[in-house]
Parts: structure tokens; sequence; C-alpha cells
């Protein structure tokens, strides 16, 4: 299997879910990632059970696997002297230092750019924050729903006037994930470019930043208009001008997306499939003019006949229509949706099932592993630093280490 960055040693000091995001891409793709948890606590998220009407008891934990799998862990309690030793040693042999610490505790722990490139000057330093570096809000901390969703735009765009409060973040991390993957894009760049160049980089994804991306393509078309885009309530509505632009309703209370954005070339195939054969050349949907203007018509046809059936009779019998298309699906659904396996795009990770990132290479899924348990390779890690047994119990007793 195809590992680009197999012989990558990344040092992740982080919490929560986006920059721990960040270093799960990277082991995906062949990193080797050792974890840093307090030496008493680790990583708050392990404490995160209650997810709205959901809730977790017992191991595995999907609130820590899905940002952790295929790491090492190791307890270590940087404010000691040992122990900071000890993550300095780690820092020395490591390509990429990833943290989601802010500028105080770096300064604080001595992590901060000019500390870790004292004893490492060619490692990639590679910092997640709320807000961004810069700025007077650089040194305060945030998360996906105050940074990403909420600060750039996503909460308000897609919140309908009137309604009283805001339409939320679909699930969990959900910001933080996307964050995540673009600070491991952003790490493997700085990798070609120090393989390329020999020089080193610093690294900067915000929640802020990413939530901004997302809304890119708004945000410039709102500004170019300084209009803003006012969605509608919920509903099967669709193009005004174009039926095949549309959500419709099944037999079963299940909906089909229709996005054919060129409604005059998938027209007569629509027909065909929908046992309209007769519509195909009717006038009233011939040209683009006409069809814009016929839309209501069209939209009740179609609605009526695709109610007759089922969605698995529909996804049947439309597996050869041209026109793009896809069924409304839940999160259980889509991961049994029969193209997400046929993909790989969840895998198997200890005794749980994780979406894997989505970048593959060479047609292949990422081979993944469960998330380590707390400070599960602390030894392991110490006894490869070249540390004895009786450093080892004397860092234990100091508790500089788990």
């Amino acid at each position: 299997m195809s590992k680009p960055l197999e012989g990558v040693r990344v040092l992740e000091v982080a919490m929560y879910g986006f920059v721990p995001s960040a270093g799960a891409v990277l082991a995906e793709w062949g990193a080797e990632v050792i974890k840093v948890e307090h030496a008493v606590t680790g990583d708050p998220q392990r404490g995160l059970r209650q997810t709205g009407s959901l809730r977790v008891e017992g191991d595995p934990n999907p609130n820590i696997e899905h940002a952790n799998r295929g790491k090492r862990s190791i307890g270590l309690e940087m404010g000691t002297p040992e122990g900071c030793e000890v993550l300095l040693e780690l820092a020395r042999r490591a390509d990429v230092f990833l943290t989601s610490f802010l500028p105080g505790h770096r300064a604080k722990f001595g992590i901060d750019v000019d500390d870790i490139r004292a004893v490492n000057p060619t490692v990639i330093y590679a910092r997640g924050s709320a807000f961004g570096p810069r700025g007077e809000e650089a040194a305060k901390g945030g998360y996906d729903m105050t940074a990403f969703w909420c600060r750039a735009g996503t909460a308000a765009s897609i919140t309908p006037p009137g309604l009283d409060g805001m339409i939320g973040p679909p699930g969990p991390a959900y910001g933080d994930t996307i964050s995540g993957t673009n600070l491991a894009g952003g790490i493997a760049a700085a990798l070609f470019k120090r393989e390329r160049t020999g020089e080193p980089s610093v690294v900067d994804v915000s929640l802020l930043g990413s939530g901004l991306w997302a809304m890119g393509h708004l945000i410039a078309l709102t500004s170019h208009l300084d209009e803003l885009l006012v969605n509608p309530p919920p509903n099967n509505a669709g193009s005004p001008i174009n039926p095949l632009v549309h959500l419709y309703p099944t037999s079963d209370d299940r909906y089909i997306s229709f996005v054919m954005m060129q409604p005059t070339k998938f027209w007569g195939d629509v027909c065909r499939h929908l046992d309209l054969p007769e519509l195909a050349d009717d006038p009233r949907f011939g040209t683009a003019e006409s069809i814009a203007e016929n839309t209501p018509a069209a939209v009740e046809i179609i609605e009526k006949v695709i109610k007759t059936r089922p969605l698995e009779q529909w996804s049947e019998r439309f597996a050869t229509l041209a026109g793009p298309w896809a069924p409304v699906q839940d999160t259980l659904q889509a991961a049994s949706d029969a193209q997400v396996r046929a993909n790989e795009y969840i895998v198997r990770a200890g005794d749980l099932d994780l979406v894997a990132n989505p970048v593959q290479f060479d047609v292949t899924a990422p081979q993944t592993g469960p998330a380590p348990g707390f400070a599960e390779q602390t030894d392991d890690i110490l006894l490869e630093l070249g540390l004895d047994w009786d450093r080892i119990i004397e860092l234990k007793t100091a508790g500089a280490v788990t």
C-alpha cells in the first residue's frame, strides 16, 4: 500500500478535535504520530461522552477515536523540568511539531517556534488556532461552533429569516475535521518544500480561515453584489426556472435530489426513465426558455410520478439516468451506501468503523488503527529515546510522565 508520509515523524501537542484530526490524517498517510497528553488528565476529549441525545458508555469512544486513530500516546507533564526535557528530546527527533496550544501556553511550557527550533532547526512547526496568528484576537481560544460555524458566516447563511435562533452544525467536530484536513495538507506542502529547498516552514491554519474558505464562493458573490443570499425555509423547492434542479419525495417518505443544470440536455432521458416518453418532445419543455416558463407544470408532473414508488425502486431505475441525482440520506444510510463501501471511504479501526480521510493514493484506501489508550505507549516511547528503566522510574516518581 502507498504511504507517502512513511518515515515522517510527527509530535502532536494538542487537544480536542481540530488539530488532532490533522494528526489523524497524517497518520493515515503513513506518518508516525506521537500524541502528547497531560500526565494525569490526558486529552479532555476523552471525557466527552454526551453529544446531544447521543451518549457513549465504555470503550471504544468514537469521540476520541475519530481524531486520534493510528497514533501512539505518551503521558507527559510538560510543566516539570524533567517533562520538558523529554518533550524537547522528542521534538529533536521529529519532522513536524503540531500544536493547538495558545501563544501564552506555548511560551509558558517552552514550546514556541524558537524553543523547538533551538533543538531542531529544520522542524516543520504547525499551529492550529481559532482566529489566526495575527490581529487582536490571535491569543483567544475558540471551537468550531464559534470560529468556524458562527463567525465565518455559515450559521447566518443557512438559517432562514424569521427563525428564532440559528441552525447549528450537523454534528460534532464538523468544522474541526474540515480544518484539520486543511492543516494536514499544509503540513504535507511544507514537507515537500523542505525536501526541495531544505527550508522549514511555520504552518498556520485557523477555524475562522477554514470556515471562510468553505464559504468562499458565497462570500465572493455577496461581497461583489453587496447583497446577502436569503435562504427559504426548508422545503422541497428547487430552481424556479428548472424542474431538474429540485427535491422530489418518494412513496416511502424519502427524497431524491435532481441537480441537472442543463435541462434541455437531460429532459428527454428523465422522461423516459419516468415512463413519460410522450413528454420528451413536448414543446413546453423543448428549450431552456420554455422550460423556465413551464417549470411549475413540469415539477407537478414529475412529483406526481416519483411519489408512486419507493426510493429503492427509483434507485434501481435511475442507475442508468444520465443526469446527476442522489438520494437524501442520513448518517446511518450514508454509512451503508454501496458506493461508499465500494470505495472504502469507511475503514475498520480496531473495534470501530471510521470514516477514512478523503484522500486516497494509488486507488487504495488508507490503513488505520484505533486511537491509543491514554498514555498507552509511554514506556515504549521513553525506551526508544534511549532511557533505561532506572531513569523512567525516576521520571514517573517525579510526576513527569504517566
